[in-house]
């Protein structure tokens, strides 16, 4: 592992109480520059890391290990990006290289990886619902000195979990929360002018807050308004602020106090004012302004969108390093799609586009520019996307939401009852179906299969390559569809000459793709792939294997299914999906309804969550990339080893 230099400063400093004690105040600037020269050495060498958002949080990560006593005081990050000073500051600094690698850390805080990850994160907006919980566990216990931090951010707050747990902890006055806005104008316009600094000034001081708190005990008291005197002085005191904004505080009308905004790049004020802000009681919301990619000249000049995550690139010239194929390459299914769904949208004017915050990501933002009045992202928020969705499907227009497979986990109570109790015609384009690489478990897509088969009046289903992927989204715009689910992954696809002239696929019709006489293999998606590879090396050690790539799980084709269990006695499926209640059991189901004997073996995502790892590794570690089908096939059959390991050996 190549060794990098961490700085005067941050080469002291293990865990965060190294930093308190052995700095003070002032020297909070410097070890915020050693962390993010750190961040950026490490990051342009091993690529396959998010980049952007750590950079705009090092201030006011610094900032709050060394004001707060964590970990006893809990620190929640949302979604993660944004967490990699604080791992680098919390004993992870040496290990930070081997970061999103199979085996190494987390690319998200993660609390079996380290006492100072005091809540497990990757989607977005949990942060303030979990600080809450912990808060008021704290409380019940006695722990009234115990601070609750949630720093949100990236985005985060436009998803309806954040505001309802900001509406929950607006009602418990002696919770001791504070949530941490890390706004990087991206999603929050800032507000600006002196006026900011002087409320941030007097609404911070101890002796402001010490007056505001003995004023509101009085006036429960003794006061001419009498016993709603509280309800009366919050009156005022909103309609004041109100009208010196010009404006409303959302915050402040949830029961928060609200400070800021804030720099969130000075150290030295943001350590002050959460310095103050510990001994101010209640819920309370610091508001910082900050800039993704802050501190690196090229991230804070570019796009914020393409240096989010860059891959490996030269810190010293800010290009990104890409490997120029010698050959031209498959596209990746997001481009299929996104291309895709714009060639429909020309020849059928009903259909629409929706993604919750992914356009580049889902490459929806193809459609975007090519139709701004069709293509809709509306932000963090998969249950708005989904419902959305269905009260255009009520219309007569066929919407196409985008939602990467990980994330429609978010809005299955959506998908049940607003989609497809009402049999809306909504198509549900899966991202990232399967396991997704460097994300880890968090992200990866492994239970839409099984839990969209389980919904009533739901087609699913899945393409083997770039030309079925836009047949089935050709098909799924068809009349009267109802609710139709397309799941693809991560990744490119295996062929180039993918724009055919698209055509529908008969709802439930699988393919046979080759013929066999000693086993079948029943595979779905993209893994297909895997089995056509694999059917041929077997043939090397004459070994005969029938492959039916199945397209669809429900309907799932039982024309093919009454075949294949008429003629074989050994199955093996294969899906890029959980074992339990996926593909293979809706197989396993149809052979006890009919009482058929064969032996069915199963290869997928295993019972238990997949960690992080570039995809190939997790597919071999999981037993279902070629060399595991092939392994697979030669235990079922009792090949003899001497051939098995031939064969093996000769696999890449």
């Amino acid at each position: 592992m190549t060794e990098y230099k961490t700085g005067t400063y941050l080469s002291q400093i293990t865990i965060p109480q190294d930093m308190r004690d052995k700095f003070a105040l002032e020297d909070l600037p410097h070890i915020s520059e050693d962390v993010r020269q750190y961040i950026i050495d490490v990051i342009s060498e091993i690529g396959n890391s998010h980049f952007g958002a750590s950079l705009g949080v090092v201030e006011l990560t610094v900032a709050l290990h060394y004001v707060f006593n964590t970990p006893y005081d809990q620190l929640v990050w949302d979604v993660g990006h944004q967490a990699y000073g604080h791992k680098i500051l919390t004993g992870r600094k040496e290990v930070f290289p081997t970061n999103r690698t199979k085996g190494g850390i987390s690319g998200f805080p993660k609390r079996s990886e380290s006492e100072y990850d005091t809540f497990g994160v990757g989607h977005s907006s949990t942060s303030i619902s979990g600080a809450l919980g912990m808060a008021v566990a704290s409380n019940y216990k006695g722990e009234k000195e115990r601070q609750h931090i949630a720093v949100i951010g990236d985005g985060a707050m436009t998803a309806g979990l954040a505001f309802e747990g900001l509406n929950h902890a607006g009602m418990l006055n002696d919770a001791n929360l504070l949530v941490v806005l890390n706004d990087n104008c991206m999603s929050i316009d800032p507000n600006v002018g002196a006026l900011r600094e002087y409320l941030t000034d007097i609404t911070t001081s101890h002796t402001y807050n010490k007056v505001k708190d003995e004023v509101w005990q009085l006036l429960g008291k003794i006061s001419k308004f009498g016993p709603n005197a509280q309800a009366v002085a919050s009156k005022i005191s909103s309609a004041l602020k109100g009208s010196l904004l010009k404006q409303s505080n959302l915050f402040e009308s949830l029961n928060f106090r609200y400070f800021g905004p804030v720099d969130g790049h000075d150290s030295i004020a943001l350590a002050k004012i959460l310095n103050d802000l510990k001994d101010i009681p209640g819920p309370k919301i610091l508001h910082c302004i900050t800039m993704k990619g802050k501190g690196y000249k090229f991230s804070e000049e570019g796009d914020p969108t393409k240096w989010h995550a860059p891959g490996i690139f030269n810190k010293e010239t800010g290009e990104i390093v890409k490997v120029v194929p010698s050959s031209p390459q498959p596209p990746k299914y997001q481009d299929v799609f996104g291309h895709t769904i714009v060639e429909l949208a020309e020849q059928n004017e009903k259909i629409m586009g929706i993604t919750p915050a992914m356009p580049t990501g889902c490459s929806l933002n193809i459609m975007m520019e090519a139709m701004p009045d069709r293509a809709f992202d509306v932000g963090i928020a998969e249950q708005h996307a989904v419902t959305f969705s269905a009260g255009l499907a009520t219309q007569g227009m066929i919407p196409f939401c985008n939602i990467y497979s990980s994330f429609m986990q978010r809005a299955y109570d959506q998908v049940l009852h607003d989609v497809a109790l009402q049999n809306l015609n909504v198509v549900f384009c899966l991202d990232r179906g399967g396991l997704v690489g460097a994300d880890g478990a968090t992200h990866h897509g492994a239970y839409d299969l099984a839990y969209m088969r389980s919904i009533p009046n739901m087609i699913v289903s899945a393409p083997m390559d770039e030309i079925e992927l836009r047949n089935l989204m050709f098909t799924a715009q068809q009349e009267n569809m109802g609710p139709f689910s397309i799941r693809y992954p991560r990744g490119k696809g295996v062929t180039t000459n993918w724009k055919n002239r698209m055509k529908a696929i008969p709802v439930g019709r699988g393919r046979k793709i080759c013929s066999g006489e000693d086993i079948a293999l029943l595979s779905i998606g993209h893994v297909g792939n895997f089995c056509k590879t694999a059917v041929e090396q077997l043939k090397t050690i004459n070994v005969s294997a029938a492959h039916y790539d199945m397209r669809f799980v429900k309907p799932i084709d039982e024309t093919i299914l009454h075949e294949v269990f008429s003629r074989f006695d050994h199955v093996i499926t294969i899906e890029d999906g959980c074992l339990m209640g996926g593909m293979g059991s809706a197989v396993l189901e149809f052979m006890a309804d009919n009482n058929y004997t064969s032996r069915v073996v199963r290869l997928g995502i295993p019972d238990r969550y997949i960690h992080q790892g570039t995809q190939e590794e997790l597919w071999a570690e999981c037993g279902f990339d070629t060399q595991g089908i092939i392994l697979k096939v030669c235990s079922v059959l009792g090949v003899e080893p001497h051939l098995k390991n031939r064969l093996a050996g000769g696999m890449k």
